[in-house]
């Protein structure tokens, strides 16, 4: 399986910059998943294409970020408290190639903001096709980020704890509710949602033993998918199960790394795609799920979220129950964290 690394934009093309000092900065400004591109008019097409492209997954058409413009000469103090800043510079008299720098709470906090600098329109727009991605889910992996560290401040012990019994832990977030704690078919199943009508959200992990690196592939976790969530979760038609859907979003596999501030490194794989009501109520919505291996126990462990929300836009909701599962620790993980 061709391991991608998210990181590879960090690592390779991407030059940090840090803010040394404390400092007081304002709050950001600005909602999750907006981001204000600062460029050239001649540029700015093939850069909104790319921020604001159709996200995949989702049972509607929502982009990855909601993204707004201008250039740089109206780019004032009240525009750089803007939470998602990404700034394109392109001047053939100060530069003679390309140069990426990113930094965090330039600003304001929590911010995120990447500069590229580039000598003419040629190279920017030739770099962008290449690398446009890489920068779009370093933004993506920003707001995760965030997300996670708003979870640890309130969670729900008793999932918790019905997590660590299984030997891993979640950041569950309060207003979660404990549904099932039980094995099916040799499947280690723990179930919990909040339990809110209109935007039901929920978060499902399951482990079972490892045999092999063929468990990691799209077709093994979408196999061992159905046949959990067939059983576990049923609807008011007799015989109704969840199955996942393949006609118009078949479901994508992808490697991804840890965010940034976990404790250490980890492997997984990213399934994303959409969930239906089989043989049964007209029922469905988006999915995503990491999975990874337990090396202390020989297991692989997935946790997965999905969204219920009729007619809402799921975008946001979807992408905040996405960050609790890189909050995942396997029992080594939670031994170095100190139990946190």
């Amino acid at each position: 399986m061709k391991k991608i690394s998210l990181f590879i934009l960090a690592a390779l093309t991407l030059l940090g910059c840090s803010n040394s000092g404390e400092r007081l900065l304002t709050s950001a400004t600005g909602s999750i998943y907006e981001c204000l591109i600062v460029s050239d008019a001649s540029v700015k097409a093939a850069v909104c294409e790319t921020m604001g492209g159709d996200m995949y997954g989702l049972p509607q058409m929502e982009p990855y970020f909601t993204v707004s413009h201008v250039p740089a000469s109206q780019f004032d103090d009240l525009l750089k408290a803007t939470r998602n800043i990404l700034y394109i510079d392109i001047n053939p008299q100060k530069y003679t190639q390309i140069k990426v720098l990113n930094s965090r709470n330039m600003w304001s906090k929590p911010q995120a903001y990447i500069r590229i600098q580039a000598p003419n329109e040629e190279q920017f727009l030739n770099y962008w096709k290449d690398h446009g991605e890489m920068i779009r889910d370093w933004f993506v992996r920003e707001e995760l980020a965030r997300q996670v560290q708003f979870y640890r401040v309130s969670t729900n012990k008793e999932v918790r704890m019905a997590l660590k019994k299984q030997g891993y832990d979640l950041l569950v977030p309060e207003d979660f509710i404990l549904i099932k704690n039980e094995q099916i078919d040799s499947v280690d199943v723990v179930w919990c949602c909040n339990n809110k009508g209109p935007m039901r959200k929920d978060i499902v992990v399951y482990s079972y033993p490892y045999t092999s690196q063929e468990q990691f592939s799209n077709a093994s976790i979408i196999a061992t998918r159905d046949a959990v969530f067939g059983k576990l979760i049923t609807a008011q038609v007799p015989g109704s199960h969840m199955g996942t859907e393949f006609k118009h979003f078949p479901p994508v596999s992808r490697s991804v790394a840890a965010l940034r501030d976990s404790v250490g490194g980890f492997y997984a794989v990213e399934t994303r795609g959409l969930w239906k009501i089989l043989d049964g109520e007209a029922m469905g919505g988006p999915f995503v799920s990491l999975t990874r291996l337990d090396q202390v126990n020989g297991r692989v462990v997935r946790a997965e979220a999905f969204l219920y929300a009729a007619g809402q836009k799921k975008r946001n909701a979807l992408r905040q129950i996405e960050a609790i599962l890189y909050s995942l620790k396997m029992p080594n993980e939670q031994t170095a964290a100190g139990g946190k």
